[in-house]
Formats: structure tokens, C-alpha cells, sequence
């Protein structure tokens, strides 16, 4: 798999062009935005899309002149909220904050009632690793310790996920096909009951998002490695997995969409508007907090990285025979 990060094209220092274009709008653009905006969280409060989606709605509504409105619409992970807005004008008005799970893993476990590859393309927003946590009973006490483990017991090893086709999930199905071996799958509702039972000892391994992190912190479980290429700067003493496993490379990104056929105007303004703020110290602090670093693209960049995205998923899919529950 080639990285997630090179395929990146556009960072912060190249997307700088892009937003000096974007500068230049046509006529549609000019004249919108003219009326409040819908940022749609397709999850519930308080989750790590709907944290990052406020962080971006109060300075997207300065820079726009009108307020940018946080909708949470949850349910079929993700899958009801991100339809909505695919079903909506193509004016510019509803957006959604969408992540991994419902843009390229989710989507080819289960069918959705939209095309991820035709939405509208803003811009990705952020990043982070997953982590790859153990409990801490666990007799591995590294990352090198526990890939000898699962090359010689794979069958004995729980790893837990938030449920089946879940980024969670597919990050294990993914270390089974490089390592050619078959640990034990074990689907929860959700990454809180699967850290849960992580900490009771019912479950291994867990392939968490970096809500995982204050409980490592404070102790109640180890941090093996993490899934992107490069180390994770909020634990740079942590090894990437990719230094053991060649061509294992996976991030947790979100990311900005709008309706199909939104005018690519309008679509440009809004990402040379939140390469802005991403670049703004307070705001990449906040993004920091919650485990993340600002990762811009362009609209285009966007929409084949998710393409891309896609297809590798679809191969670990195959690969794996991954049915939907």
C-alpha cells in the first residue's frame, strides 16, 4: 500500500498555492455565501468528528460573514447525515464534516444510499494515527514482542474493533494479510465498549482512535505502535508499525464534502478559507488536544485520495471475506 501521507500531495506548504488561487473567484462565488451555512456531524455530540466540526465553525463563520450551524444528524454510522447532504441543493449551504469509516471503509462493507467518490470534494482537515493499544496484562510488553507473538499464535489474540468495516476493524484485517496470520476478530458497538473490555482483559488489542490516549496516560493500557508511516508527534517515542511491517500505512482523517455538483467555486473558496485556519497556532493547538494535526488538501487532491482510499479498502475487504453482520 502506498503511504496515506505521500499520497498527500498537498500539505500546508504546497496547499498555500491553492489558497492564493481560490483568492480569485468567479462571479457564483462572489456573491455567496448570503445566507447561514449547515455544517451536518453525521455522528452524535462529543465524538471526535463533532469536536473538530465545532472547532472549524466558529472562525469558518467569521471569515465567510455568516454563521456556519452544527447539525448533528447520527445513525448507520454516519451514513443518514452524510445522505443528507448528498441529497441536498448544490448551493454551498449544507456541507458535512465525514471521516474514514463513512467515506472509504464503511462504504464497501455495507452499501450506502450515496457515492462516496461523487460528493462534492472540499478539503481534508485533519489527521491522526490509530493507535494500537493492548492490555496491559498482555505478556507482548513491545510492538516487536507482539508481532512475534501473533506469527506464531495469531489464533490465540483478541482484537477487538468497533464493529464490523469499521476503520477499527480493517486496520486488523489489514495486519493479518501483511503478517499472513489470523487473529481472533472481536466486534463491539463502538470504539467505548471495545476500550472497556480492553481494560477489563476480555479483548487483547484494539486499533483505537486517539481517544484512547488519556487512558494510556493514565496507565490503564499500553500504546504499542501507531499505524502511519511516520511517528505520531504527541507520542514520538511510540513506533510507527510500518518501521516492522512493511507497506502498512493507515490514517484517522476528516475531512469537508459538499452536495454533488457543487460549483467547484465555490468548493475552492471554502478550502482556501479552512487552509486559513488550520493555519492558525490556537487552532492547531486545539487540534492537538484531541490527537490531531491539521492536513489540508485541495478539492481535487481530496477527492483521489479518497478514491484511492477506497479501492485499497476494497482490497482488504476481498482479501479478508469481510460479510456485513
Amino acid at each position: 500500500m502506498q503511504s496515506s501521507i505521500s499520497r498527500r500531495s498537498t500539505g500546508l506548504g504546497i496547499f498555500a498555492a491553492a489558497a492564493s488561487a481560490a483568492l480569485v473567484p468567479s462571479a457564483r462565488a462572489q456573491s455567496w455565501p448570503t445566507r447561514p451555512l449547515r455544517l451536518v456531524v453525521p455522528f452524535p455530540p462529543g465524538g471526535g468528528v463533532d469536536a473538530v466540526g465545532r472547532i472549524l465553525a466558529e472562525p469558518l463563520s467569521q471569515a465567510l460573514g455568516q454563521a456556519v450551524i452544527v447539525e448533528n444528524r447520527a445513525g448507520a454510522g454516519g451514513a443518514i447525515g452524510v445522505d443528507s447532504v448528498a441529497k441536498a441543493p448544490p448551493d454551498g449551504y449544507t456541507l458535512s464534516m465525514v471521516s474514514a469509516g463513512n467515506m472509504t471503509a464503511g462504504p464497501v462493507v455495507r452499501r450506502t444510499p450515496y457515492d462516496p467518490t461523487t460528493l462534492g470534494f472540499v478539503t481534508m482537515v485533519c489527521q491522526s494515527p490509530l493507535l494500537l493499544v493492548a492490555r496491559n496484562t498482555l505478556q507482548a510488553r513491545d510492538l516487536a514482542g507482539f508481532l512475534a507473538m501473533v506469527r506464531l499464535q495469531p489464533d490465540l489474540i483478541r482484537f477487538a474493533s468497533g464493529g464490523v468495516g469499521t476503520a477499527t476493524h480493517l486496520a486488523g484485517e489489514l495486519l493479518n494479510l501483511r503478517l499472513g496470520a489470523r487473529m481472533l476478530h472481536i466486534p463491539y458497538r463502538g470504539t467505548a465498549p471495545a476500550l472497556t473490555d480492553l481494560v477489563a482483559g476480555n479483548a487483547d488489542v484494539f486499533f483505537s482512535d486517539s481517544s484512547a490516549w488519556p487512558m494510556v496516560q493514565q496507565g490503564q493500557m499500553r500504546l504499542l505502535g501507531v499505524t502511519t508511516a511516520a511517528r505520531w508527534t504527541t507520542s514520538p517515542d511510540t513506533p510507527a508499525i510500518n518501521s516492522l511491517v512493511p507497506d502498512f500505512d493507515i490514517s484517522n482523517w476528516y475531512g469537508v464534502i459538499a452536495p454533488p455538483e457543487t460549483p467547484f467555486a465555490i468548493r475552492e473558496r471554502l478550502a482556501a478559507e479552512i487552509f486559513r485556519i488550520l493555519g492558525r497556532v490556537e487552532i492547531r493547538e486545539m487540534l492537538g488536544r484531541i490527537g490531531f494535526e491539521p492536513a489540508p488538501m485541495a478539492p481535487a487532491d481530496f477527492g483521489a485520495f479518497v478514491r484511492s482510499e477506497t479501492e485499497i479498502w476494497r482490497a482488504v475487504v476481498k482479501a479478508a471475506n469481510i460479510q456485513p453482520e
